[in-house]
């Protein structure tokens, strides 16, 4: 006698993307681009936005089952709690604007974050069309080119603006997620770059009944017919706690220390204050590391072994 498959069953599963998060609503897409809003089993739910995923139908809808394993998965951690932003991405834009000011301790805790779990950091400084904030905050951005970031000037509220031809070869084949604080202009590039990005919105809205679309979600967009590059929008932030990484590993992913830290006198040096350190060495007057960058090093790092003390 053929027994009935269960309802978890793998012949019942589907397989998809999860598209788009709207609390305990996520939007599933298939291989074939169809699209089912989906809710988890359970009432916790560890499913984010990129996420691969099998469901099963249920209703007008479906119920995800399970979540398969994560390429990249990107987070923040501070006291509190640890916040996944987005899973199987493999390219960070962090977009920043000459107003309101830029936060280079943001920008940096960003930059590792990204490094640590094995995502492409680019940057980008919009609003070139303010000044002389634009240019102030281009030339902060000095050592950040000096070591090699990506950095790209934008006017996304200039039609002309000539930055987007230099960002589009960069998106090109990745899936790009947009961090930075709000009002920095992430909503306006999403829309520059994606001129339907506001009709799915409101067609997201319209299925879960709440009438607009609200900018503290998650949400995955095709850059093109193929699916091939994609860009994730994601909420603003204010604060970016890396408390997930070990206090150890920190100079290692920040690449203007990386290339010191094993020329120092002891194996465990902490780059403070221990004589023989290879990167204080670099901050000599003319030296190639800059002594803000330093600085943001040492407070991430004193942040870091306080978080570990307190665990």
């Amino acid at each position: 006698m053929t027994r009935r498959p269960t309802p978890s069953s793998p012949a019942l599963l589907r397989e998809g993307r999860v598209v788009a998060s709207y609390g305990r609503h996520l939007l599933v897409e298939a291989d074939d681009g169809t699209r089912t809003l989906c809710h988890p089993r359970g009432k916790r739910s560890d499913v984010v936005v990129g996420d691969r995923v099998r469901w099963q139908a249920s209703g007008d809808g479906g119920v995800i089952e399970a979540v398969l394993p994560r390429q990249t998965v990107l987070r923040r951690q501070d006291e509190q709690r640890t916040k996944v932003l987005a899973a199987n991405v493999d390219q960070v834009l962090v977009l920043l604007a000459a107003e309101p000011p830029m936060s280079e301790e943001q920008l940096a805790r960003a930059l590792v974050a990204a490094r640590e779990a094995g995502v492409r950091p680019l940057v980008a400084l919009n609003k070139r069309d303010v000044q002389p904030a634009f240019d102030e905050a281009w030339q902060r951005l000095a050592p950040y080119r000096a070591m090699g970031e990506t950095v790209l000037p934008l006017a996304l509220t200039d039609p002309h603006d000539d930055g987007l031809a230099a960002l589009w070869p960069e998106l090109q084949g990745h899936a790009t997620l947009v961090m930075g604080a709000s009002g920095v202009g992430k909503s306006t590039l999403v829309n520059r770059l994606v001129p339907g990005a506001q009709a799915q919105t409101q067609a997201i809205s319209k299925a879960l009944g709440t009438g607009r679309h609200t900018t503290t979600h998650t949400t995955w967009y095709w850059l093109d017919e193929q699916r091939h590059s994609a860009l994730i929008d994601s909420p603003g932030f204010h604060a970016f706690g890396l408390h997930h990484l070990d206090p150890r590993t920190l100079a290692a992913w920040m690449p203007d220390l990386a290339p010191y830290i094993h020329q120092c006198r002891f194996a465990d040096c902490t780059h403070r204050q221990e004589p023989g350190c290879a990167v204080r060495a670099a901050l000599q007057p003319n030296g190639p590391l800059s002594p803000r960058r330093w600085q943001l090093y040492v407070m991430l790092l004193e942040e870091l072994q306080a978080a570990r003390a307190r665990s």
